[in-house]
């Protein structure tokens, strides 16, 4: 793992593989400028968010899209890394995000009651870089986060289905990313090291996603010129997953992905709701909720009262 370009990125490593990094969001939500997202449509606190990864530099693919420094991914297993133990990570995490916050304490617009929630975070998303289902012990670290009181949202690319079905116990919300609509788009987007097994792989998690009982939400990355288009294409695959929610979201052209895509690639709300319209229309669904910065809309069978932690 290429430590100095991670640093340089901004990450907050944490002990031999696993990363912190600020979100854009909470640092907004710390000064009154806004909330992510998932704070709208979940009820998260995008100020008690911690944005972590156990597998900082571990995927199997290498998307277009990603924000991340894809390019110094470090393989497709940790089966050769010396392992730090969830107990480990999750104490180291907290602490980063800690000092990482620091600077908010005597920030005039940062609300006293606000900044001493945020160093007390609550909600882990894992999935700021890297696969994090590599971690071998993906379980005892969402245990582990539920036994200090944290909500955990888990991210993952479907590439290792097996790792899905023994989840135990499961996050909070599964998010699982389709790429594409199709295997030639998946493979020209994600550049998958498992080829078209990748696919495969990517079918068989969406069928295991189905009997998870947990919230679960299927992620799309929608980039115009890309993977915009087809949406019959996409409803064939949500109803193998049959999810609670689908996410419709615009690429945005920022971080390493600045490197790979042009800022045309970039889709307005519109489009994105455009899109979404005719997905839902296809599924039977409706959209039950949009975030106009975040350029995302949400769609559903119905608008679940449930869906607030």
């Amino acid at each position: 793992m290429n430590r100095e370009v991670y640093t340089k990125k901004r990450y907050n490593l944490v002990g031999k593989h696993s990363a912190v990094k600020l979100c854009n969001w909470t640092r907004r939500s710390l000064t009154g400028k806004g909330e992510c997202y998932k704070e709208k449509f979940y009820n998260i606190k995008s100020h008690r968010c911690l944005q972590m990864t156990p597998a900082v530099a571990w995927c199997e693919h290498s998307c277009l899209f990603c924000w991340r420094p894809t390019e110094f991914t470090s393989g497709t297993s940790m089966e050769n890394v010396e392992l730090d133990e969830p107990e480990i990570i999750v104490e180291k995490a907290v602490e980063a995000q800690r000092k990482l916050l620091s600077g908010f304490k005597g920030n005039p617009k940062t609300p006293k009651k606000i900044f001493e929630e945020a160093v007390n975070p609550n909600q882990a998303a894992i999935s700021l870089a890297g696969e994090p289902t590599l971690y071998p012990k993906i379980n005892g670290l969402i245990r582990e986060f539920h036994k200090r009181g944290f909500t955990t949202f888990l991210v993952t690319n479907g590439m290792n289905p097996e790792v899905l079905d023994k989840l135990k116990p499961l996050p909070t919300q599964l998010y699982l990313t389709i790429p594409a609509g199709n295997e030639e788009d998946y493979l020209k987007i994600t550049r998958s090291a498992f080829g078209k097994k990748g696919w495969d792989n990517l079918m068989k998690s969406l069928k295991i996603m189905k009997k998870l009982e947990t919230r679960r939400v299927i992620r799309l990355t929608l980039v115009k010129g890309l993977n915009l288009k087809n949406p019959e294409e996409y409803a064939e695959l949500v109803r193998k997953a049959n999810p609670d929610f689908v996410e419709a979201k615009a690429y945005m052209h920022v971080g390493s992905s600045r490197q790979r895509l042009e800022e045309f690639h970039m889709p307005s709300l519109s489009e994105i709701r455009q899109f979404s319209q005719r997905l839902a229309q296809i599924l039977g669904w409706k959209i039950i909720d949009e975030h106009e910065t975040s350029r995302v809309c949400l769609i559903a069978k119905e608008d679940y009262n449930w869906r607030f932690l």
